[in-house]
């Protein structure tokens, strides 16, 4: 069956190219970076008011689940991140390695995860928990994996982290606590929700790319490197699902676990990367070491989608 390019990846590389080529710049530039932080702030309140208590607590014994899919994204994935500075000046210009690093060091994703987890009938509630455990300790770990490892590239001090937490664990707290009354309206209106999820990543996109733009980052970046930075998170991607296979199987984990490990432990989080990179990494420069995340962040969509489908049990299958 013939793959449909998802249209949240053809807004995100036309979203780039715009950026690029017509950037908003001056105080509009200044007043749209905090509509995308208020943007933000509102698109994790909402994964919040959507994460049902009695999926969370159904999750939250599988320890052994959890603490594979941790251990891949804030152990394994950053030592393969140390691995690609060997490619500095060789291979990537100094930012894209620092990029490649970044994307190494963020959070699962959520949603994706969850739904791929579902269609290829895995153990949708411990994907659940896992993935969002992985955002609410990325709002700490990743930080402190930037300090201890980017200490050249970012500016890591108690106010960033302060503005991560009010800008992505806060509102999750708070869409938590609130629930009870905005829960059924979230799961009512969940289709336009989803389409709002995607406008606000759309956004900080935008703004991180005009951004690069002002700064005129692009003069010095050829094809040759974008090519070659969307190798190296493609090779990436295979290894971390094939280490996610192999330690699932190893583990002894039952298939639905092994399902949820294979996504929840190889994706990455553009709607988290996206707000921790522009407050920990300065001006137009971010726009280039978000772009390995937005790279791989498209891959993990259609590879998951393919093997998602591949993985359905025929009750589940989509066709």
């Amino acid at each position: 069956m013939r793959q449909r390019l998802d249209p949240f990846i053809v807004a995100l590389i036309t979203t780039a190219l715009i950026a690029s080529f017509l950037p908003v710049t001056g105080q509009p530039l200044e007043v749209l970076k905090w509509v995308s932080v208020g943007a933000i702030g509102l698109l994790f309140f909402l994964y919040g008011a959507r994460l049902s208590t009695a999926e969370t607590l159904a999750g939250l014994g599988n320890w052994r689940l959890h603490t594979v899919v941790l251990s891949a994204t804030f152990i394994v994935f950053p030592l393969l991140g140390l691995a690609t500075q060997l490619l500095d000046g060789n291979l990537l210009k100094p930012s894209l390695v620092s990029g490649v690093l970044l994307l190494c060091l963020v959070p699962s994703t959520v949603q994706s995860c969850v739904v791929y987890t579902g269609i290829a009938g895995g153990n949708v509630a411990g994907a659940v928990v896992s993935a969002s455990l992985s955002n609410i300790l990325g709002v700490f770990l990743t930080p402190a994996l930037v300090a201890l490892l980017m200490t050249s590239d970012a500016s890591v001090d108690t106010g960033s982290i302060v503005r991560i937490v009010l800008q992505i664990l806060a509102p999750f707290v708070l869409g938590q606590l609130m629930r009870p009354v905005v829960g059924g309206f979230v799961r009512r209106h969940d289709t336009r929700l989803q389409l709002y999820d995607r406008s606000s990543i759309v956004l900080v996109v935008f703004v991180a790319f005009s951004e690069g733009a002002e700064a005129h980052i692009w003069s010095s970046l050829s094809v040759w490197s974008v090519l070659a930075v969307a190798l190296v998170c493609a090779c990436l991607l295979a290894v971390g699902m094939g280490w996610a296979v192999a330690i699932g199987r190893w583990s002894g984990l039952a298939r639905g676990d092994r399902v949820a490990v294979l996504f929840c432990a190889s994706n990455k989080s553009l709607a988290s990367g996206l707000p921790i990179a522009t407050v920990l990494f300065a001006g137009g420069n971010v726009a280039l070491i978000v772009l390995p995340l937005m790279l791989y962040h498209q891959m993990q969509i259609i590879t998951g989608a393919v093997l998602a489908k591949r993985l359905a049990p025929p009750a589940v299958a989509v066709r």
